[in-house]
């Protein structure tokens, strides 16, 4: 062991002349945990809102999402998807098309966006999940043939085809906004698109179409107050057009790596489509999510630096105390250098012992939040007490914090015994 490392420890822990110097001591050391257990929480309870909110997002954004450059949607066909199953990694792709729309129930009118999906949307993202009021389904073929369909506000009845009943799926805010009823199977939804081609000062200027509300799911405000999901074949039919889509939804496999699919997924679309992962797909919200994150971390840290004052103030005065020492030290051929780093050292192992009482503290603290909840959300929300999520990575991040900030601290008083003389007077 290097032998200022040895004398800091001796002086750490040898009993001070003056008790003083003990509960100053004590105090440094008990505010480095509580800062350190401070950071280590405030990165956890953001670690795990971004969980929280990633995992709310996780169940209507996929795995990786493949949108057109330019333009809001592009044509799909089979061979494009027979070409991305073949793709390692490639579990499941879901096609969806989504718009601006107007709808209507019972006098209420609200804008929002009707989004179409296919039958293995929900697979894609587990969307079926977040239902919290009547259930998920989109269509329902009715027997016998016959029965009749509401397209454009006028009555078809086909006989030759199984006709088909079309339901819809709302966010929480948009069913509130429209004042929907899930159980009233007796009144349908009207969605109003305006059509794409010019049409005469006579002709309807909205194509429309109605809808049956089946049930309202809840995931995310901007979701909640916006969306509108009904079947892939409703959109199409309400936008005019026959196998556009606004954007492909894949999962990928369990033991797929993401960055190496969406490299293959880039290869076989080419320039002409963009391909995002579910970061990006909400990169903008996540992003200042983890500006807030380090900002409160570097408050934080500010709170820390204030404390280590404390540790300034007690490596001073064992500094005062062990003036004679430090005379004898530089009297039997010790350096300068050599008495700055005792302190240095005592600095050091002071910061060491307060992060490890520290981590021990959040370690406690963290199991009870998991396990009792001891800091509930305010109001109605939809957790009852605050996420907390720990990764080692935050605990490397904190302790290089806290050690440079100790360090840092234990300059002055070092700079102080490296000036000690080497013959001291006694008065």
């Amino acid at each position: 062991m290097n032998l200022s490392l040895k004398i800091a420890r001796r002086y750490l822990f040898a009993k001070k002349t003056t008790n003083a110097i003990n509960i100053i001591t004590s105090i440094s050391v008990f505010g480095i945990a509580v800062g350190t257990a401070a950071l280590v929480l405030v990165l956890s309870v953001f670690n795990g809102f971004e969980d929280l909110i990633v995992s709310m997002y996780g169940n209507f954004n996929p795995d990786v999402k493949i949108l057109p450059a330019k333009g809001k949607t592009f044509d799909i066909d089979s061979m494009m998807l027979n070409k991305l199953y073949r793709i390692q990694g490639v579990e499941l792709i879901s096609q969806t098309l989504e718009e601006t729309a107007f709808f209507e129930y019972k006098g209420s009118q609200d804008v929002g966006i009707v989004k179409g999906i296919d039958v293995f949307y929900q697979d894609v993202t587990h969307i079926d999940s977040t239902v919290r009021e009547g259930s998920f389904k989109l269509q329902e073929r009715l027997e016998p043939a016959g029965e009749f369909r509401i397209l454009d506000g006028t009555e078809t009845n086909n006989s030759s085809e199984i006709p088909v009943r079309e339901w819809a799926v709302l966010g929480l805010g948009m069913r509130n906004k429209l004042q929907v009823n899930v159980g009233d199977l007796f009144t349908s939804m009207t969605v109003y698109m305006p059509k794409s081609k010019e049409v005469g000062m006579f002709e309807q200027q909205f194509r429309r179409l109605s809808v049956q509300p089946a049930g309202t799911f809840v995931i995310q405000q901007e979701f909640n107050n916006q969306y509108v999901l009904t079947s892939l074949d409703f959109a199409r039919e309400l936008l005019g057009v026959t196998n556009a889509v606004s954007a492909l939804e894949i999962k990928l496999s369990d033991n797929a790596t993401q960055s190496q699919v969406m490299n293959a997924i880039r290869q076989v679309m080419g320039p002409d489509f963009v391909v995002k992962n579910r970061f990006e797909q909400e990169e903008s919200f996540l992003k200042l999510m983890q500006v807030e994150k380090w900002l409160s971390f570097a408050i934080a840290s500010l709170m820390l630096l204030l404390v280590t004052f404390n540790m300034v103030g007690a490596l001073w005065m064992v500094v005062l105390e062990k003036q004679k020492d430090i005379s004898i030290l530089k009297s039997m051929g010790a350096t300068d250098t050599m008495v700055r780093n005792i302190f240095l050292n005592e600095g050091l192992l002071l910061c060491l012992f307060g992060v490890g009482i520290g981590f021990a503290l959040a370690l406690v603290i963290y199991g009870a939040q998991k396990s009792f909840g001891l800091v509930g959300m305010p109001g109605n929300f939809m957790i009852e007490a605050y996420p907390i999520s720990m990764r080692w990575i935050d605990f490397m991040v904190v302790a290089i914090t806290v050690i440079a900030i100790g360090l840092l601290a234990s300059i002055p008083p070092a700079l102080r015994a490296k000036r000690v003389p080497t013959i001291i007077r006694e008065e």
